[in-house]
Parts: C-alpha cells; sequence; structure tokens
C-alpha cells in the first residue's frame, strides 16, 4: 500500500488534468482553524467562486476520515467546516491522521505536500507562516515547504504577527525568491507596506510565469513566492496594525500562550482590538489571491500548450 492509495482526487479535478485545465490548489486550515461559522464555508465557497470565475479549477485540499482529498464537492466542503475538533494537519501530521482515519485542515506546507503528489503546481493562500517574534526557534514548516517543492505560491506576504526581517532572511537563505506583484515592498498581510524588499517586482501574471521557470530551469527545486498586497480598500496602515500587535503579543505572554494557540489567539485578538477591520482585510485579500493564482494558472497552462505545439 501507497500513500497515494490515502489520495482521493475529486473527478472535476481529474478532468481538468486529463485535459489540460489550469488548477489552483487552496488549503483548508482557513476553513477549520481560521474563521468561526459560518464565516468559514462561506469563504471556502466564494474562493472557489472566484478561481473559477478567471477560468480556473479549484482544488480544495482537506482531510476526511483519514483521506488526502484532493478537490472538494459542496457536502464534503460543509462537513469539513462543520467539524468540531478538526487536526491543524502539516506535513508532520499526515500519518497522525491517515492512521486516526480523523478530518482536518491542511496547512501551508501541508497543502504543498499534497500538491507534490498531485501535480498542481499553483496555490492560492493567505499569508505564510514564517519566524515567530517571541523566539526565533519557532519557525514555519511553511518556510521548509517553500524551500523544497517548486510551485508558485500566491500569498499577502507573511502574517503580520512574526518577524518579517528573520522570515524574509530564511526565505534567501533557503533561495526561495519572493515576487511583489506590482510593488516593491513586502506586503504584511493587513498591510499592503512592511518597508522591507522583495527579490523581483512583476507585474502580469506571465511574467511570473516565465521567470518561475526560468528558476527551475536553473536547477533550483524551491517554490517561487509571489506577494500580492491586500487590496487598498480595506488595507490597514502598518502604523495602526503594530500597536495591536504588540498588545496581542504581551496578552498572550501573560497569558502564557504557547506552541500551536499562539497564531490563533493572536489573530482574534487582533480582530476585537481592530472592530473587525483585520477580519474584512483578511477576507479581501485571500478572495485576492485566489484571483491572481487563477490568471497565472492560466498563463502557466498557455505556456506548457504553447511549448507542446
Amino acid at each position: 500500500m501507497s500513500f497515494h492509495d490515502d489520495l482521493v482526487t475529486a473527478s472535476e479535478i481529474k478532468r481538468a488534468q486529463k485535459i489540460s485545465l489550469p488548477i489552483v490548489a487552496l488549503e483548508s486550515t482557513v476553513l477549520t482553524h481560521g474563521l468561526p461559522r459560518p464565516q468559514n464555508l462561506q469563504l471556502a465557497r466564494d474562493m472557489e467562486r472566484a478561481v473559477r470565475e478567471q477560468g480556473a479549477t479549484p482544488a480544495t485540499i482537506g482531510f476526511l476520515d483519514g483521506y488526502l482529498h484532493i478537490g472538494m464537492n459542496d457536502a464534503e466542503l460543509e462537513r469539513l467546516a462543520n467539524e468540531k475538533e478538526p487536526y491543524k494537519v502539516g506535513p508532520r501530521d499526515f500519518a497522525t491522521v491517515i492512521t486516526n482515519e480523523a478530518c482536518g485542515g491542511t496547512t501551508v506546507a501541508g497543502t504543498m505536500l499534497a500538491c507534490k503528489h498531485a501535480n498542481i503546481k499553483v496555490f492560492a493562500t493567505g499569508g505564510i507562516g514564517g519566524v515567530h517574534r517571541e523566539s526565533h526557534f519557532d519557525v514555519s514548516a511553511d518556510l521548509h515547504a517553500l524551500a523544497g517543492i517548486p510551485m508558485i505560491v500566491v500569498c499577502a506576504g507573511a502574517k503580520a504577527i512574526l518577524d518579517l526581517p528573520a522570515t524574509l532572511e530564511v526565505l534567501e537563505t533557503m533561495s526561495v525568491p519572493v515576487i511583489g506583484y506590482g510593488t516593491d515592498d513586502f506586503p504584511a498581510f493587513y498591510s499592503r507596506e512592511s518597508g522591507l524588499g522583495v527579490t523581483e517586482t512583476l507585474d502580469n501574471p506571465q511574467d511570473i510565469v516565465d521567470f518561475a521557470k526560468a528558476h527551475w530551469d536553473a536547477g533550483l527545486q524551491s517554490a517561487v513566492l509571489v506577494a500580492n498586497p491586500v487590496p487598498e480598500a480595506e488595507a490597514i496602515p502598518k502604523s495602526e496594525m503594530e500597536p495591536w500587535i504588540e498588545q496581542a503579543n504581551t496578552e498572550a505572554r501573560e497569558k502564557e500562550i504557547h506552541g500551536k494557540e499562539v497564531t490563533p489567539f493572536l489573530l482574534n485578538r487582533i480582530n476585537e482590538l481592530s472592530k473587525g477591520r483585520s477580519m474584512r482585510a483578511n477576507l479581501s485579500l485571500l478572495l485576492n489571491n485566489a484571483r491572481l493564482a487563477a490568471q497565472i494558472a492560466r498563463a502557466l497552462r498557455h505556456s506548457e500548450r504553447r511549448k507542446l505545439a
């Protein structure tokens, strides 16, 4: 029995792969851990719709009963959204979820590992994990996945609660190029600016595909990270965000919150302090990233067809 026996690929995804239609992977921790009910299910549906509207096929990835689903129908999405105690599934957790026949949402790193097995090259998420402010030993598995899985990952930068300079240093060390989509300033999730630079600034999906191809043709196996700023209408200036982040971090230390509980606590507390503005920014950037990823996936398929012609 191989790992592929634990994969369930939706019929829509099989068809898209068979006839070379563009596909965009979507993670599911936003469904299981990122948002409260019922906003979580509505966002998952909205992200899939955003991908379809741009001419690509969405593949939401997650675990149901120990099986890794590559693409889910609406009933499966609804079931995962309403699971009472789903796992948060990074690469190290795959075996746990499979052997326990459990349900769970895949993180950025978990989704990338699934994409490696399913041969999906474009992935849209919100913000990547990185190096934590309070402990530089606490480094997200997302960075290791980005270092070793060649695909295009669209995000709104790294989560603003992290140490962004340290996160970018690790990405540089691991040879992960960071493309600023229409910006030379690395976006900070809720904010369009961080004061930090990017590897390259590109302005259209085809240029991103050409860059990625050149990167991989040079023999590198790392991902290409596309940093897509949150839309201006919902963006929160860094000067406003930082005091809320600092206050949330202080409260987390006082409450002795550690490990996996830190990020959910901080995000929830920041939403409270911002009176819902951070949630609105989060929803907006997720949809924005889904749309751009679909455009990139279309450009990638076009390039592949042109190469075969």
